[in-house]
């Protein structure tokens, strides 16, 4: 799992204070929060405490590509200290098991 965290905010553990908002979501489809899933691969926070995610999902096809990023944008939101916050989606790099921490890939019998 490699999340880029790009922090230019004056909020100390605002990066982190997001990830841990992001780790409340799940893929309906398997047990393992967003983030441990490897479906984050970018955090970046400006100096206005603006944040902007880039996201991937398991596939194009996925069912819950329309709701799955409005979810991590609204948590992301609600998060103390982010004045605003913006998801985008991207397939590049495309998802693999390899982008799993190793805590998905346990709980998923990958490893």
């Amino acid at each position: 799992m490699n999340c880029e965290i790009i922090n230019h905010s004056k909020t100390a553990g605002l990066a982190d204070e997001i990830i841990a908002s992001i780790r409340q979501v799940y893929d309906p489809e398997i047990p393992v929060n967003v983030y441990d899933l490897g479906l984050i691969y970018k955090v970046r926070l400006d100096e206005d405490d603006r944040a902007f995610v880039t996201m991937t999902l398991t596939t194009p096809n996925c069912p819950v590509a329309d709701s799955l990023p409005s979810q991590v944008e609204s948590v992301v939101m609600l998060t103390e200290g982010v004045t605003d916050a913006h998801v985008e989606l991207t397939f590049d790099p495309p998802f693999t098991i390899d982008m799993m921490s190793d805590e998905a890939k346990l709980e998923l019998g990958f490893l």
